[in-house]
């Protein structure tokens, strides 16, 4: 076996299948938008060089800044709000029995097995200004009752909320597996020395948690600047663009407006400031050296 293995024929034929396929799959798509991110490409027909053109416009586009502060904004609402929040109720399902547990894991992680499109007009419904549920538990308490949640001055709280909500579940299970894989024997000891819930939550699930609080920051940093669907279906980036997100203006930019080069050059940005964040990430939580 050893023998086979260090035959070079098989193992190029082991890697050149999944080398192929980054290689038409990842690197050839980020190269021509690097590319068509110098042009100003309709989509269709002949196209010029434009140079740094694209990238001077984005600086100065104000709907571009309102689409990064969003985005920006959506990350730190998963992470200070979303993460938190999922973390301490994952703490507080590991601690339930059994059947209570995969009750509450199973009704906090629904909302991430139904349909985008579903979330999104069920969210309408909701916010309607004339109908909606939340303006009708408004008038329960004595409120008006006729806020328009998806206009002007409102929408982007409002379309923060739904994206936070819907993307708890996927937070909360990543975290409670990571509890669940956390040796008992641990929480066991800290028992017989006399610690309560808090100081063994404090001081070995979050410690230990440390890899996996990295990467679902990581994950929920990258998932706030391509949000979209969601976005595109709730408001559509209105009312104008006060809800524009940066995987959404680049959509509209190359897809809907015509502009594909401007698009690509967004797209490109939109790949540094992940490296940046990602890079950043790691400065945060440094690897611990191995005794």
């Amino acid at each position: 076996m050893q023998k086979t293995y260090s035959n070079k024929r098989v193992i190029f034929t082991l890697v050149f299948p999944g080398l192929l396929t980054f290689v038409f799959a990842i690197l050839a798509p980020i190269c021509l938008s690097v590319y068509y991110g110098f042009t100003d490409f309709s989509g269709l027909g002949a196209f010029n060089y434009v140079g740094f053109n694209n990238y001077k416009e984005m600086f100065k586009d104000k709907n571009f800044w309102i689409s990064l502060r969003n985005s920006v904004m959506l990350a730190f609402g998963f992470i200070f709000i979303q993460h938190p929040l999922a973390i301490i109720t994952a703490a507080i399902l590991d601690r339930m029995g059994k059947k209570a547990e995969g009750f509450f894991r199973c009704v906090y992680f629904l909302p991430n097995v139904i349909s985008v499109a579903v979330i999104a007009y069920l969210w309408k419904f909701i916010y309607n200004p004339s109908f909606g549920l939340l303006n009708n538990i408004a008038k329960m308490f004595g409120g008006k009752g006729t806020t328009n949640w998806l206009g002007t001055g409102n929408a982007i709280w409002s379309v923060l909320i739904v994206l936070i909500w819907h993307g708890f579940g996927w937070g909360m299970l990543i975290y409670y597996t990571g509890i669940k894989n956390i040796d008992p024997v641990l929480y066991e000891a800290a028992a017989i020395d006399g610690a309560d819930n808090k100081q063994t939550f404090l001081r070995i699930t979050l410690p230990l948690m440390k890899p996996v609080i990295q990467i679902n920051v990581t994950m929920a940093i990258i998932s706030a600047l391509k949000q979209m669907e969601t976005v595109y279906l709730l408001t559509a980036g209105g009312p104008g663009n006060e809800t524009q997100f940066m995987a959404n203006y680049l959509y509209k930019q190359a897809f809907s407006a015509f502009r594909y080069g401007y698009g690509n050059a967004i797209s490109v940005v939109f790949v540094i400031i992940c490296i940046v964040a990602t890079q950043l990430l790691n400065v945060v939580f440094p690897k611990e050296k191995e005794a």
